[in-house]
């Protein structure tokens, strides 16, 4: 019966992680023990096998109802986003300004792609069932379907960042659990992060990371951690409602940053301690980050900033006015609040905001100099670099701050 053998990771999302050969290492973090006689041993945990192998499941999206088995669901649901999926990540694994790569379907085929991705692996099904309450398998996939955009409007009002790892040797990993979260408040061994948990993506400090290819990397970081990173980073970011209408500027996606060795190392640390059980890479060595990371204090990563975007090409405001043709517009705030919703308009927020976020960007200039890590579109220009005069601006700013404290 054709349709059974399920791949939670799809086969052509895993070839983006291989080097052209056929096979690739796949390392097990909780190898089986079993035993032969009175004799008692640890499985291998290394293996060297083709991605047909690797993260699949039989019958992992098969329906049973009495001795009727159905596979409609890999075949019609996971199969028509995995159709979708390789034209999406490409689009984005490639997305440059100077080519004005705009497309608004290929944007909502991607978001969906990856949120039915965090939702339809082994960690993520066990997650959303322990989390509902749910212990019918039937009932788990059937309710999948109907969330399947759950995480898309949280995801769209993040900033976008493409990071890209080709000046480092060492070249991004995956897990079985590809859509991976960080919080530096949550280490891995946290409540947060125990069994199939992730920490929530809209506490405000939460990242979430996709890696596109073996070379380029997605981060998203919530709007609110960018403008003040000095708050709470267990706070609910604004408007963490889930399920509504948001809206998408392709201008501010951020691009161009180079990654180095070590910070493509924290990165596949994150990922390996995230897992849930598997990891893959095209080489043996990228298995083990550990070995060769400079830190691997979860909270010290990057200085805790190792998955920021470039804070000086953020700015405050942020409104989206909309028009229609027959007459009318309506609005939506950064953080997706609509006109005459609580949070619409709040000057308090947006003070300590701005006080924040001047801080931040003096705080960053002062650690990264004067040229922008990385840059996007808005106001039709490329900011690649801080002029003289506002690097001492930022100096004054971040002298200013540190009086304050001592």
């Amino acid at each position: 019966m054709p349709f059974r053998h399920n791949h939670y990771v799809p086969i052509s999302y895993q070839r983006r992680f291989m080097l052209g050969q056929g096979k690739y290492y796949r390392l097990d973090l909780k190898p089986e023990t079993a035993s032969s006689g009175s004799v008692k041993y640890t499985r291998g945990d290394l293996h060297h096998w083709g991605p047909d192998k690797i993260f699949a499941e039989e019958d992992l999206y098969a329906t049973k109802w009495g001795r009727v088995l159905n596979t409609d669901i890999e075949q019609f649901f996971f199969g028509r986003l995995d159709h979708e999926g390789p034209a999406a990540i490409d689009f984005f694994s490639s997305f440059d300004h100077e080519a004005q790569q705009f497309d608004s379907d290929q944007f909502a085929a991607f978001v969906r792609y990856m949120s039915v991705q965090k939702l339809r692996t082994p960690k993520g099904l066990a997650s959303f069932t322990a989390g509902g309450k749910i212990t019918d398998k039937n009932e788990a996939l059937i309710s999948l379907q109907g969330i399947q955009n759950i995480y898309c409007a949280t995801w769209t009002e993040c900033i976008w960042q493409i990071a890209d790892a080709s000046e480092s040797s060492t070249k991004f990993i995956i897990s079985d659990h590809p859509v991976t979260v960080y919080n530096r408040a949550c280490p891995h061994l946290s409540k947060y992060c125990q069994a199939a948990n992730d920490p929530d993506i809209r506490l405000h400090a939460t990242h979430t990371y996709f890696p596109l290819s073996i070379e380029k990397v997605l981060i998203l970081t919530n709007l609110s951690w960018v403008r003040n990173p000095y708050q709470n980073e267990l706070g609910m970011r604004p408007n963490p409602t889930l399920f509504r209408t948001a809206m998408f500027n392709f201008l501010s996606i951020q691009v161009g940053r180079k990654l180095s060795e070590d910070e493509v190392l924290q990165i596949n640390l994150i990922t390996k301690r995230r897992a849930y059980r598997y990891i893959a890479g095209a080489e043996k060595e990228w298995l083990y980050p550990e070995r060769h990371v400079s830190t691997d204090h979860w909270k010290k990563l990057g200085d805790g900033w190792l998955l920021m975007p470039e804070p000086r090409l953020e700015h405050m405001g942020g409104e989206i006015m909309i028009g229609f043709k027959g007459g009318g517009a309506t609005s939506f705030s950064p953080y997706g609040h609509r006109p005459g919703q609580p949070g619409y308009e709040d000057e308090t927020r947006e003070r300590r905001e701005s006080d924040a976020l001047e801080r931040f960007k003096a705080e960053w200039a002062m650690k990264y100099g004067p040229k922008y890590t990385a840059y996007n579109n808005e106001f039709s220009g490329r900011l690649r670099e801080d002029s003289e005069e506002m690097t001492a601006e930022r100096q004054n700013v971040f002298d200013r701050y540190h009086r304050k404290r001592h």
